[in-house]
């Protein structure tokens, strides 16, 4: 009996160190990481996935990781990509910032290779222009508590990113102006490779963005190069549904897509301001004079209708069912364009806005937008804003995703009040809901934040374990559809609601659909 005792003491504390067993230490492409745990999670910081884009391979598709010998200690993160520098303090990140910049992170819960765990792979927001993987509230160590794996992907801004030029597209095989994307794509790419030996799934992996970072998710979403690399689609405020632009000079609202040859006009006038007679000497720049031009608003970047990456306008193309289709978990915020208002708005400016930027639609457009006086022009202003960027955008992807794919669209509606927006959730307040990682950077977390964030991250991780946000004791989230336009409601009391602010989203509709027919006549 003593024997058999000792033998079942030995076998109990065998089992009890295999289940607090960690994966410190992976083989990945490139070489070894050694990564640190912290509360049942080890993260791995500073992953390089591709070489690093600098000189020769300055504005070129990401390239083969350069090996490394030894263990890499993947302790801290890498520099954020160029960008003004004023972006990293506004988010609390750190203020390194290079060119070599093409690392990525991973937070795993795993005990084992063996666990597959669903892979959650997040695109920062930034207008394309700024944003990093090391802004604290992304940190993935909460979301990794809920039994996923999260990697974070970084990828060129600005010029760095989305500059095109006729001579760039030549060398590059027919594309230019989309390096950034690329860069997404190779992140995951990365992960398809590698993720296993996190514990994670490539058979399960889902994208999720925020604003700049949302859109880019739409984007991949219609993007052949990105065809099945992921597996679900989750997008916070961002979608891609408008038609490309047809005059460079003209403002037109809610239009931010160039076409290639408009794009390389306009990038090859920013290098010309910079001196550059021809790439060769503009990969010769320093990286801090071609930023700085950026920031003086020499040059506005963006991602662009290339015709490859990026083949055409997404709402055609998923009426031609030329997408990849998953389901999406898509939304916006209540009070989106308070981020974005215009001071001074009076009824005056806010019509001659409208008619300036929305063409025969403006009378429409004006008759949604109540404006009889100055204080509803201020929230028109931020209403138009919120629909034609944001509202709008997601709405069509859901009402497509819906018709056209055999995955489920979900959507929510963001409207958290709190005692500093009180009008509603501005952009970007979601994130630290989403990420459980509330009081980064505003006033300590009440008890219903805490119960929003619960509920939030947790349809978003079972979202990422089975293409649907529903579980146990949640309320019931409808998937939407033309005849059931019902969404996620988050605020003081969560449930699914009827699609606010129809009759907004209406006038937007038409005046899109407009916006496409002036497209093909120009074509």
């Amino acid at each position: 009996m003593k024997k058999v005792s000792i033998l079942a003491t030995l076998a109990a504390a065998l089992f009890a160190c295999q289940a607090n067993a960690e994966i410190r230490e992976v083989e990945v492409t490139g070489g070894r990481v050694a990564g640190v745990a912290a509360d049942n999670v080890v993260s791995f910081k500073g992953i390089p996935f591709a070489a690093p884009p600098v000189g020769r391979l300055r504005w070129r598709s990401p390239q083969p990781v350069d090996s490394w010998s030894g263990v890499k200690q993947a302790a801290s993160f890498a520099p954020g990509c160029m960008q003004n520098a004023s972006f990293t303090g506004r988010f609390g990140a750190p203020p390194a910032l290079s060119e070599d910049c093409l690392y990525l992170n991973v937070w795993t819960p795993a005990k084992s290779a063996g666990d597959k765990l669903p892979v959650m792979v997040w695109i920062y927001g930034g207008a394309f222009a700024g944003g990093m993987t090391s802004i604290p509230t992304y940190d993935g160590t909460q979301l990794a508590q809920k039994g996923v794996v999260l990697v974070s992907v970084a990828y060129r801004l600005g010029a760095f990113g989305f500059l095109a030029d006729a001579e760039l597209t030549r060398e590059n095989g027919g594309t230019s102006g989309n390096f950034g994307l690329e860069d997404m794509i190779a992140g995951l790419k990365w992960v398809k490779s590698n993720i296993t030996k996190f514990g994670g799934d490539p058979s399960r992996v889902t994208i999720f963005g925020e604003s700049a970072g949302g859109i880019a998710v739409s984007m991949l979403c219609a993007s052949p190069a990105a065809k099945g690399l992921f597996h679900g689609a989750i997008s916070e405020s961002g979608g891609n549904f408008g038609p490309e632009r047809v005059d460079e000079g003209a403002v037109e609202g809610g239009v931010n897509m160039a076409p290639l040859k408009m794009a390389e006009a306009s990038g090859h006038q920013f290098l010309e301001k910079l001196g550059a007679a021809d790439i060769k000497a503009a990969r010769e720049l320093n990286a801090d004079k071609i930023q700085n031009a950026v920031n003086s608003g020499q040059g506005r970047f963006w991602p662009i209708f290339d015709g490859k990456i990026l083949p055409g306008d997404q709402y055609e193309l998923y009426e031609a069912d030329r997408f990849n289709d998953t389901p999406v978990l898509i939304g916006t915020n209540s009070d989106e364009g308070a981020s974005f208002a215009r001071p001074g708005v009076t009824k005056a400016s806010f019509e001659e806005q409208v008619r300036a930027g929305y063409g025969k639609k403006a009378d429409a457009i004006l008759a949604a937008y109540p404006h009889a006086t100055d204080e509803e022009a201020v929230q028109s202003s931020r209403d138009l804003f919120r629909d034609s960027v944001f509202a709008w955008p997601t709405w069509a992807w859901a009402l497509l995703q819906s018709e056209k794919g055999k995955g489920k669209a979900y959507v929510y509606y963001f409207d958290h009040k709190t005692s500093r927006t009180p009008h509603g959730a501005q952009h970007a307040s979601e994130l630290g809901y989403v990420f459980h990682n509330l009081g980064q950077r505003d006033p300590a977390p009440q008890a219903n934040d805490i119960t929003i964030s619960d509920l939030m991250s947790t349809y978003w991780t079972n979202f990422a374990k089975n293409g649907d946000p529903n579980g146990p004791g949640l309320p019931a989230w409808p998937a939407f559809s033309a005849s059931l336009q019902k969404v996620m409601y988050f605020d003081g009391h969560s449930s699914a609601e009827p699609t606010p602010n129809m009759t907004e989203i209406k006038a937007m509709d038409s005046y899109f659909a407009w916006r496409r027919e002036q497209e093909k006549s120009k074509n």
